[in-house]
């Protein structure tokens, strides 16, 4: 039996994609249809096999009645970085976890969770996986605290060796259409040059970054749940970054999208608001050394144009989801 929250959303239906295309339909989907943003993410569950999908709330009732787990995939949350109720999300995002990591350990599955490249706040102390820099870490935003927060409840108790954390950098790709502002900027670009001919980007705050030229890790949803099922797989444990160890700009990612839909480049840059400036990560990279000791092809993290067209060509403009 394997288990995975968040089933019906972004990086979690996805999963369950590549799940299924190694042979495992043997899958209890937890997930919340409840909220503005969860109307449409129903339509995430087609196409995919699984044995049933049980709304969220009913989960610890659900799962005590078996006593073979063999996996929990845990990549449900509260994903708002404007969300500024921190109740709400160390609720949802923190005593949650812990719960169900308990629960994990009670069953003996192996317990693989969602944590976030957001962790690492402004990048003070780099973007390596090291578990010793945890103490260190600094985030700028409530969900990023509560991600962080469960990190360090895993390593000051020595559970680490008993789950592995996934720090996912700028995911995007296809399943995330019900995702409201924290869909990925790929999506929201594709939105801005069909509704308006063009795409608005932040004006730079930082004197030696030029306009649009803050940087971000983005990998393809594809890699990142390829990623984590190879090192489900393996059996490892701790924390492992997922992104691609390559910062592209903003401008490239822009002029990728132009270009999937042969498009002239139009861009106009404007001041970001003053609440956006003090989180604002104006670079990330993930450090994936880590990843590649463990004998993962990291050259298959490339061709950065090539994903966002396939994106943009095969499934925003239809679209289509990932098994859809």
């Amino acid at each position: 039996m394997v288990v995975v929250t968040g089933g019906a959303g972004f990086i979690g239906s996805n999963l369950v994609y590549k799940l299924n295309n190694e042979g495992i339909d043997n899958i209890l989907i937890f997930d919340s249809f409840v909220g503005s943003n969860t109307q449409t993410k129903w339509k995430n569950l087609l196409g995919l096999k699984f044995k049933d999908v049980i709304d969220k709330s009913r989960i610890f009732d659900v799962l005590s009645g078996f006593e073979k787990i063999d996996f929990i995939f845990h990549f449900g949350a509260k994903t708002s970085t404007t969300e500024d109720n921190f109740g709400i999300i160390l609720l949802e995002n923190y005593e949650f976890s812990k719960r169900l990591f308990l629960l994990s350990m009670e069953k003996k599955a192996k317990f693989v969770y969602a944590s976030s490249a957001a962790t690492y706040g402004s990048g003070e102390f780099g973007f390596k996986d090291n578990e010793e820099i945890l103490e260190k870490l600094r985030p700028l935003n409530p969900y990023a605290m509560s991600k962080h927060l469960f990190d360090l409840w895993l390593y000051r108790n020595g559970y680490l060796k008993h789950a592995l954390g996934l720090k996912f950098f700028n995911v995007f790709g296809p399943g995330e259409y019900h995702k409201g502002e924290m869909r990925s900027f790929v999506l929201k670009a594709y939105d801005q040059i069909k509704e308006k001919g063009f795409v608005k980007l932040f004006k730079s705050f930082v004197p030696e970054i030029p306009d649009g030229e803050q940087k971000r890790d983005f990998i393809y949803v594809k890699d990142a749940v390829d990623i984590t099922f190879y090192l489900s797989q393996k059996g490892l444990t701790g924390i492992f970054n997922v992104g691609t160890g390559e910062a592209r700009s903003f401008n490239e990612l822009v002029k990728a999208v132009f270009s999937s839909l042969n498009l002239e480049v139009k861009i106009q840059y404007f001041d970001p608001p003053d609440n956006i400036k003090k989180q604002y990560q104006n670079f990330t990279q993930a450090e994936i050394s880590k990843l590649q000791s463990t004998g993962y092809k990291i050259e298959n993290l490339r061709d950065f144009n090539g994903k966002i067209k396939d994106y943009v060509c095969n499934y925003i403009i239809s679209g289509k989801t990932i098994a859809g």
